[in-house]
């Protein structure tokens, strides 16, 4: 059995006799006249026509056969059998295709349809041409490979082997055009903000740091859109959007990925309850668009979106499932029942981010149909604002569903300027005792809040992670292209 290298030397052999012929081996242009879709949908018309097309795409199968070959082509759209006669296409033709053409390589073929004895759909090649030569020959084990992750490593191999994760990147792409049609309708400005920002801000997450040579400026990449698309409101838009990347020097696990797809939106003179009922309409809306239902399934089990979703309160579920009672306990003694339910308490964690902790252990597992999860310690989130009847507790929320993803988090947005600096001076103070993800001070944001920014409600939502749902994937490596991976 030949190595890897001496198939590539093989090739590059008949790369050379292809060129020795004087074809050009990677051409500029093809003159290709149908998709392969196309041709499989209109086929009975197209051959009574008896049209000759060019059709494209990588060779799938070669399989020989007295004086004739069978192969599959296939492009982006589907796959079909093409017919190589040697009377048809002429004995030196045909003999300089089988000594010179692979598995792998990408070819355009001339000629007219027709069904075999046994039915398939084929084309009857009149001419050929080398479109690109493959070098290295497809993995004939790739099916059912083992190392899962090789196949992210090499996802262009993925795409090839699993018509699912193509299928997974499409479905991503309609439920992104869904979500900005749904936004766009319900009258939000699309806008973009810096990736590179001088002050990190609008999460709880330790940043990337970088360095701009031409200002001799320290900068981070944005752990979030937040606090521009929050100057936006002071500038007097009054429902902004935006989709795109973020990134956190964070873990990566199931639910995590260093860099991620966000969806952050703004809506002036409304309050996170008036939020929550745009985010079922926008799930509605989504669900009935793309799968005709609001019901799916994932890792076996059912998920039902069905409108109004259940509203539990933060410290009554942590109660319900631990017996902890958030508003009684002070620091210590959460701590304290924090290692006794086997979590690590970070070092300058406060009782807002150990609460979270137990929550994400425990209870989160729990939730498998849609949850608005509301009212969390204050504290939790630094950018919301304290709810009116109980000033211990956020006017926020955040989406739980499928016993692991946290969908989506909002609030009605804290626009105190006074207060927003306690809590930024207060953060300062967690910083430096310790905790990275603490989030900073930002004059910047402040003077604009002074300027005075309207009564708002937030949403933020991992795109990654609603895919992975929607897809029935177990992690987020499934829905991410080129998910950041360790170098082997």
């Amino acid at each position: 059995m030949p190595t890897i290298e001496e198939l590539r030397k093989i090739r590059l052999k008949k790369l050379e006799a292809i060129r020795k012929a004087g074809i050009l081996v990677y051409p500029e242009k093809t003159k290709r006249t149908n998709k392969i879709e196309e041709v499989l949908k209109d086929f009975n018309n197209l051959v009574r026509s008896k049209k000759e097309l060019v059709l494209v795409g990588k060779i799938r199968s070669l399989r020989e056969h007295g004086g004739a070959t069978f192969l599959h082509l296939e492009d982006g759209t589907g796959k079909i059998q093409a017919y190589f006669k040697k009377n048809r296409i002429g004995e030196a033709g045909y003999r300089f295709f089988l000594n010179n053409f692979d598995i792998g390589d990408f070819i355009e073929i001339r000629g007219v349809l027709f069904k075999t004895k046994k039915g398939e759909k084929t084309i009857e090649a009149a001419d050929f041409k080398i479109l690109a030569k493959s070098l290295l020959p497809l993995p004939e084990k790739w099916h059912g490979f083992k190392d899962i992750e090789e196949r992210f490593r090499k996802r262009y191999l993925d795409l090839i082997f699993n018509p699912e994760v193509k299928r997974k990147l499409e479905l991503r792409s309609m439920i992104i055009k869904e979500i900005r049609e749904f936004l766009e309708k319900e009258g939000f400005v699309s806008v973009e903000t810096p990736i590179l920002q001088a002050i990190y801000g609008g999460a709880k997450a330790k940043p990337f740091k970088t360095y701009l040579n031409a200002l001799d400026l320290n900068l981070y990449l944005r752990i979030s859109p937040e606090l521009y698309l929050k100057r936006l409101l002071v500038g007097g838009l009054e429902k902004v959007y935006e989709i795109g990347k973020v990134f956190r020097n964070e873990g990566v696990d199931r639910s995590h990925n260093p860099d991620f797809t966000v969806l952050e939106f703004y809506w002036a003179y409304a309050d996170y309850k008036d939020m929550m009922k745009l985010a079922e309409r926008m799930f509605e809306n989504l669900l009935k668009k793309i799968f005709g239902k609001m019901e799916i399934a994932y890792e076996g089990k059912k998920i039902n979106f069905k409108t109004p979703w259940p509203r539990v309160e933060f410290n009554q579920l942590i109660k319900k499932h631990t017996k902890i009672n958030l508003d009684e306990i002070n620091l210590k003694a959460l701590k304290k029942e924090a290692t006794r339910l086997g979590i690590k308490v970070k070092t300058g964690a406060r009782k807002a981010e150990i609460a979270d902790e137990i929550y994400k252990k425990i209870c989160l597992p729990k939730i498998w149909q849609p949850t608005f999860l509301i009212h969390h310690p204050l504290g939790t989130f630094p950018l919301a604002k304290q709810l009116t009847e109980d000033s211990k507790k956020t006017a926020s929320f955040q989406l739980i569903t499928g016993g692991c993803w946290e969908l989506v988090l909002g609030f009605s947005e804290l626009n105190d300027p006074i207060e927003q600096r306690k809590r930024f001076e207060e953060q300062e103070k967690f910083f430096k005792e310790g905790l990275e993800e603490a989030q900073r001070m930002d004059e910047d944001f402040l003077e604009a809040l002074e300027y005075g920014m309207p009564p708002a409600a937030g949403f933020g939502m991992g795109i990654d992670r609603l895919v992975a749902l929607l897809t029935d994937s177990h992690s987020l490596r499934e829905v991410i292209l080129f998910p950041t991976m360790k170098p082997k």
